[in-house]
């Protein structure tokens, strides 16, 4: 379903998606009190969302979204400007799957087609993993299912004696309200630094790191070239900058901002962070990887494996996405595969050198 008032835009996204033939819009109103009543009458999988709207905006029609159908995945989109990046993140730790910027007219086809390319894949991957987890016995927000059973994956056991000194996050895809379950859930409990990659425009880190402070408790930051990796502080990577840890001139762990290429189309990328904390930190590295489509990730965790490091995933019935969790997990480089509201306990755990 599109929601958008504008019926220009409204017309532009429905070609867009139906432009790939495994999409079908199914539903095209203009605000969110039509959304409401449209989604009570068919089932759909994916949500488009603007956020600015007349009559009932996003933001207040979300949670009745999701409450009229709890499987049903949302991506919001609006301009990208600072006002809409706090809004937007907002509707993420609502709940909103994803986010995608609306292209400015004044940059040309170019932005169009890259608009239209992220925006198919992000919903093509929503309404995949809609489906997979409607196949398992609880779905994403407790959506109840067909009970399926759930395969095995490898794990691999927690070196004797680990000890981490940095915890590294890893998301992408629901990462947001993901994350701040997570980092809630450590609040005031581990004197570790915290090192997030979520994969989000320049305009998105910064407002993520301030509402991280406010809701969950913690001293979060984005940081700059050269700052120092503190214990305690939650560093988040910078929109369109990769992040990395070396050892600065005085031998303490610093941290650097890079243009290098992406990876895995990703700038920032977590395997560009998690090499370099391997580099740094050799087997004192505890990865977490949450929800996100893609792999990124995946060569990342296993040079932290390789370097002596631990990797936990969440899994797949708690991700908006099982990509790079999915990824770690079916390679067999986690020692554990968890329910997001485990992952915290996990990692206190692990910190306090405790068997999980």
């Amino acid at each position: 379903m599109v929601v958008e008032d504008a019926a220009v835009v409204r017309g532009m996204l429905i070609a867009m998606l139906e432009s790939d033939p495994m999409l079908r819009v199914v539903s095209a109103v203009g605000d969110g009190a039509a959304a409401v009543q449209a989604i009570a009458r068919q089932t759909i999988d994916v949500v488009v969302l603007d956020i600015e709207m007349p009559v009932m905006d996003g933001l207040t029609a979300m949670p009745l979204l999701m409450r009229a159908s709890p499987g049903t995945r949302i991506i919001v989109t609006s301009a990208l400007t600072a006002r809409n990046a706090a809004i937007s993140l907002r509707a993420m730790v609502m709940g909103a799957a994803d986010y995608v910027s609306k292209p400015n007219a004044g940059r040309g086809l170019h932005a169009a087609d890259a608009y239209r390319s992220e925006l198919v894949a992000k919903v093509k991957a929503l309404a995949a993993g809609a489906r997979e987890q409607a196949a398992g016995p609880t779905g994403w927000l407790g959506r109840a299912a067909v009970p399926a059973a759930s395969p095995a994956y490898p794990t691999r056991p927690v070196p004797r004696g680990f000890r981490p000194e940095v915890v590294a996050i890893g998301s992408s895809t629901g990462g947001p309200q993901a994350l701040f379950q997570v980092i809630g859930g450590l609040a005031g409990r581990v004197g570790l630094p915290i090192l997030v990659t979520q994969h989000m425009p320049a305009a998105f880190t910064r407002v993520l790191a301030q509402q991280m402070s406010r809701q969950c408790a913690v001293d979060a930051v984005e940081p700059g070239d050269g700052d120092k990796v503190h214990p305690g502080k939650v560093h988040v990577a910078p929109g369109g900058v990769h992040m990395v840890v070396e050892r600065g001139g005085d031998g303490r762990p610093t941290i650097r901002l890079s243009q290098a290429p992406p990876e895995n189309f990703c700038r920032p990328s977590v395997d560009v962070m998690l090499r370099s904390l391997a580099a740094t930190y050799g087997a004192h590295v505890l990865a977490v990887i949450l929800t996100g489509m893609g792999t990124d990730g995946l060569k990342g965790c296993e040079q932290t494996v390789a370097a002596g490091g631990t990797v936990l995933a969440q899994n797949q019935a708690t991700s908006v996405v099982w990509g790079m969790p999915g990824a770690v997990s079916t390679a067999g480089l986690s020692s554990d595969i968890l329910p997001l509201e485990e992952i915290a306990p996990a990692i206190h755990r692990l910190v306090l050198n405790k068997a999980a």
